[in-house]
């Protein structure tokens, strides 16, 4: 359909500028060069693309064709300007470049990387391994012993907190790093998890080079002389090149090495043991160059604070210019600048950073003890409030929001539907089916087709149901790739072949292996009806029936599921009837043209799909002898061939892929982490988008996102068709742009193609779907994509995983979160929190993250105040005594107003709250508020700007009228005045009292009252023991906190809070 949908040209009044604006693009485009869509001809049949496509608009608003200068209309390729060269580029920015240029280049020399080559590895050449590689061990450290360097005492608190972060990094690589295998295999092959690299927790059969498994003894291995020779390290994890070579035999072996006779580091030896040669180590495993490297974060609300203080920086340097000029620069004038400049430094909130550290410990201290979500782990202390302020939030799908334990739920044989509440039933006609079989073939022994004959003279209506029944299951229960193994007893014999020797095929000592989730459950359920898979090999496979009897099927074939195909399929020979028959299995989408004309297949699907369950479609095809003879020796041909070989194979199976026995459709469920659905809601609730980025299928990842209700039943969902070119991808998101309130499923490799022609156009249109899926994305492509959120939408973004493969997304978003499960703890380890849960999450973000942000937001600014308000005095008293720079405050009183005077109930603050956890929870819809930002913003920071001069203008100029005779009784009551003042503004600031806020109130007081008594030199102890010292204080106090106390008042009555309403 996409090369149907109209393109609409630019409108008439804008056709000489789009007619110059083409011109230049085409001629960019060629000399640019063809495209990757040039290299095959292309679906949409474009003759000549790069010239077509300019002409071609991708359309992103109706209104946007107005404006020839607009950002949609045009190609992002093409928006090429003209250099401007000589001195004028010089001038107007060529300056700058030359600079940038020479400061990359001088980077690049001190900072360059070891250059990758292919490597040899020998194999009894003692003398040969001398090549270097790197340390086997991974590293999730942000800082070295040169780069951690102490900034001064006042970055202390700081130091230390990361210290102990850095440190606590270190155990955990170093725990990883301890992690050794150990295992060794004589069979020829093995199963490995690879969910670490590329979250797929399917098993992937790994087979050992031929060569050395004829080798007599296992110690023979390192008596033979061979070498290794592997392409270089790189990112891909899907594809290997290598040969092995061993020359002490004659002549020498050469065998060829792919991608399934390697084990990457990161993946886990499920079934089998195995003994390898060591190619890639340290940073040149794929795993490692498929993760990037961990880098500080810093909050928003740090950015913020700092932008705060460098307006401050820029109010203190504006003051004391202006206090030297009222002086009209008499004299030394620099010198009393920079005594102006010293005078008003308590501008510049130096303990701000201090209180910060101090208050993001005490948030990770109460987010590890909140008993709600037990086994949380604060790894990154630095930026919990960024959890308060999250707009996006990108997940993983496999062990993240899924338990990947799927469980069989629904048989359909087009009359007759099974579930979980009638699969007695299935078990009785698999029962009757089998006994009737054995019975009757007992009875003629001389019948080469006993089953034919006996199903032949049942009654119409067993046949109709029973043998259909035990056609679908026995089909389940063949076409497969599951692999019994049986684990041996405690105490047994470890030489793994008295093992397999001694096996009684009990249940209790089997477990299954396969390539998906999916097809453990299908034989499962297989098993649980009756028909048992006891035993497989290379070459056959042994079904257990219920009365006991082992049935022995030769594999003939065997056809693996691909992405492509979307389906797999076996060729069995029945060894006791000589039988032949075809079983596949696969998606609808593939099976729907292939099985033989039915009228309820597809409605099935669709109702199984909106159950949220995964559907396949089983079917089989009977062959003769001479059928499949045919088809092997073609079949055979093809796997030969040099040219073309996976398209002549394919249609060589795809020769018996007509007019196939549609048999059952099977319902699988892969299961959903507790709590999952709720929590999505309550993401949703609270305006945070979200993202699913899986390396699985799109399929699955289709109805996880369904089942999960991250796409809501109401809500269509646009799956992107595959693009390879230019032209593909403009008109598929043309197509894309014309769907509203749609979720968006991409898959890898064309989220690839839109994002290398049209970065920001699919963007803009992605961030305003209500949910997006990308499957089968690389870890790499995790990060990528986590990347261009933060650059294109500038908002903060949060990624959940708990898969390696996970590492570097969590590592490139704002805030990484790393789930403690099945798959390890390598995402774990590396995330700035760890949950055990996807459930948690809700309540760390829309709870803990608003407190957070709420606290620090609230105790930044009032540090700030704490600074500008004794400024604001200075700069009083200055004014007054003809513009002096003498210092109002001198020695203790600086130093105790700071710390012991007002510390503790500033810092008190981190235990304030606006809205009560549960309330929070149960209306996360308050969470949208915190990402505006306007609990900290230039706005708030202006009202704190005019409460610290009206307050600390009422403080002096109160002192200055009020005073007597000495000048000791101004510093007297004007400090004592600020003392209380700031008291009573942490009490106004305060939203929900904690008895230790009280306790930090009367403590600061009692200390401050103490101190008078040895502080002789500031204050005169029998005046302030009288009653016009404290009339005096309790005026000027009143004076400065009443009206702040009733225009709060006002404010809380005429324009209450959005979560005042839900309080009351």
């Amino acid at each position: 359909m996409a090369d149907q949908i109209p393109l609409y040209p630019l409108r008439s009044a804008a056709a000489a500028a789009a007619a110059a604006a083409n011109r230049k693009r085409a001629a960019y485009y060629s000399a640019a060069g063809p495209g990757p869509g040039a290299e095959r001809p292309s679906r949409y049949q474009l003759e000549d693309e790069s010239a077509h496509l300019d002409e071609m608009p991708l359309m992103m608003s109706e209104e946007g064709f107005e404006n020839d200068e607009s950002d949609y209309h045009t190609l992002p390729r093409a928006r090429v300007t003209q250099r401007k060269r000589g001195l004028e580029w010089f001038v107007c920015g060529g300056w700058k470049f030359l600079c940038t240029s020479c400061c990359d280049w001088l980077i690049n020399i001190c900072q360059r990387k070891r250059e990758l080559k292919a490597r040899t590895v020998w194999l009894g050449y003692p003398e040969k391994c001398e090549e270097k590689h790197p340390r086997n061990s991974i590293k999730n450290q942000k800082y070295s012993v040169f780069t951690f360097i102490p900034g001064g005492f006042v970055l202390a608190v700081t130091i230390t907190r990361e210290a102990i972060d850095e440190f606590r990094r270190f155990q955990r690589d170093k725990e990883v790093n301890s992690q050794l295998y150990s295992k060794l295999t004589i069979r020829g092959s093995c199963f490995i998890r690879t969910d670490q690299l590329d979250g797929e927790t399917d098993w992937k059969l790994k087979v050992a080079v031929s060569c050395t498994q004829r080798l007599p003894a296992l110690g023979d291995l390192f008596s033979i002389n061979a070498y290794v020779y592997a392409q270089k390290p790189q990112l891909d994890i899907h594809s290997f090149e290598g040969t092995f070579t061993r020359e002490d035999s004659d002549p020498p072996i050469h065998e060829s090495l792919s991608i399934e006779n390697t084990l990457w580091a990161g993946t886990v030896v499920a079934s089998g043991t195995v003994i390898g040669v060591v190619i890639y180590t340290g940073k040149e495993t794929r795993s490692v160059m498929n993760t990037s490297n961990p880098k500080s974060k810093a909050g928003l609300l740090d950015l913020e604070l700092n932008q705060l203080t460098k307006a401050l920086f820029l109010a203190l340097v504006a003051l004391s210019v202006v206090m030297v000029t009222l002086q009209g620069f008499v004299g030394p004038w620099y010198r009393n600048l920079l005594r102006f400049l010293l005078l008003f430094s308590y501008i510049i909130p130096i303990s701000l950073r201090v209180n910060l550290d101090m208050g993001k410990a005490a948030y990770g201290w109460m987010i590890m003890r909140d008993e709600s979500i037990p086994g949380t782990v604060v790894r990154t202390s630095t930026i919990p409030e960024e959890l308060g302020r999250l707009v996006y939030l990108l997940t993983d799908k496999t062990g993240t929001l899924t338990q990947n334990e799927m469980v069989f739920k629904r048989l359909h044989l087009g009359t007759v539907s099974y579930g979980p509440d009638t699969m007695d039933e299935i078990q009785n006609h698999v029962v009757d089916s089998y006994s009737q079989t054995h019975s009757q073939a007992g009875g003629n022994t001389t019948s080469s087709t006993p089953p034919r004959k006996a199903q032949s003279s049942a009654p119409k209506v067993r046949k109709s149901v029973s043998s259909r029944v035990h056609e679908a299951v026995k089909a389940v229960a063949l076409c497969h790739n599951v692999t019994p193994v049986y684990e041996s007893r405690a105490g047994a014999a470890t030489d793994a072949e008295f093992a397999e020797v001694d096996q009684d095929f009990s249940d209790e000592n089997r477990t299954y292996q396969a390539s998906s989730p999916d097809e453990v459950a299908l034989v499962q359920w297989t098993e649980s009806v009756g028909l048992t898979l006891v035993n497989r090999d290379l070459t056959s496979m042994q079904l257990r029936t219920p009365s006991g009897q082992v049935l022995t099927y030769c594999l003939l074939q065997t056809f693996p599921f691909t992405s492509e195909s979307k389906r797999m399929g076996v060729i069995v020979r029945d060894e006791s009837t000589a039988e032949i028959t075809f079983y596949m299995k696969g998606a609808d989408t593939a099976m729907s043209t292939i099985v033989q004309y039915n009228d309820w297949l597809e409605e099935e699907c669709g109702n199984m799909a909106r159950e949220g369950l995964r559907t396949l479609v089983v079917a089989k095809k009977a062959l003769t002898e001479e059928q499949y003879q045919d088809f092997e020796s073609r079949y055979n041909q093809a796997r030969l061939s040099l040219h073309d070989r996976a398209l002549k194979v394919a249609a060589v199976v795809e020769s018996l892929e007509r007019e196939m026995e549609l048999l059952c459709l099977t319902g699988v469920e892969d299961q959903l982490q507790a709590g999952v659905r709720p929590t999505l809601e309550m993401l949703r609730n609270a305006g945070i988008k979200i993202w699913m980025l899986t390396g699985d299928k799109l399929e699955t990842a289709t109805c996880i996102a369904k089942s999960s209700h991250l796409v809501s039943r109401t809500q269509d969902t646009h799956i992107f068709r595959p693009v390879t070119s230019r032209g593909e991808a403009h008109l598929e998101l043309n197509a894309f742009r014309r769907k509203h309130d749609c979720a968006l499923v991409i898959s890898g490799d064309s989220l690839e193609v839109c994002l290398k022609y049209y970065e920001h156009e699919f963007m803009e249109l992605a961030c305003q779907c209500p949910a997006v899926v990308c499957c089968r994305c690389s870890p790499t492509q995790k990060a990528r994509i986590v990347s261009l959120l933060r650059q294109h939408t500038g908002r903060r973004t949060c990624a959940i995983g708990d898969g390696g493969n996970d590492v570097s997304m969590i590592q490139a978003a704002d805030c990484g979160i790393g789930i403690e499960g099945k798959e390890g703890r390598q995402a774990s380890l590396a995330a700035d929190f760890s949950i055990t849960q996807f459930r948690h999450v809700g309540r760390l973000l829309v709870v803990h993250g608003r407190s957070s942000y709420k606290r620090s937001a609230a105790l930044g600014q009032f540090v700030m105040h704490r600074g500008l308000i004794i400024s604001t005095m200075q700069a009083v008293f200055s004014s007054v005594f003809y513009f002096a720079s003498v210092p109002l405050y001198q020695g203790f009183l600086m130093v105790g107003y700071a710390t012991v005077y007002t510390m503790f109930p500033v810092f008190s603050l981190v235990l304030d709250e606006d809205v009560r956890p549960d309330t929070a929870m149960l209306y996360p819809e308050l969470y949208k508020d915190l990402t505006k930002g306007r609990s900290l913003s230039f706005k708030t920071f202006l009202v704190w700007v005019l409460i610290s001069v009206y307050q600390g203008g009422i403080l002096m100029y109160g002192a200055l009228v009020l005073f007597e005779s000495e000048f000791v009784h101004v510093v007297a009551i004007s400090f004592t005045a600020l003392i209380l003042t700031e008291l009573l503004m942490v009490a106004l600031t305060v939203r929900t009292w904690h008895w230790l806020m009280v306790v930090a109130q009367f403590l600061s007081l009692g200390c401050y009252v103490a101190s008078l008594a040895f502080l002789n030199e500031y204050f005169d102890v029998a005046f302030i023991t009288t009653v016009t010292f404290v009339w005096k204080v309790s005026a000027i106090t009143v004076v400065s906190c009443l009206p702040l106390y009733t225009l709060k008042f006002l404010r809380r009555k005429l324009s209450p809070p959005s979560y005042s309403k839900l309080t009351s």
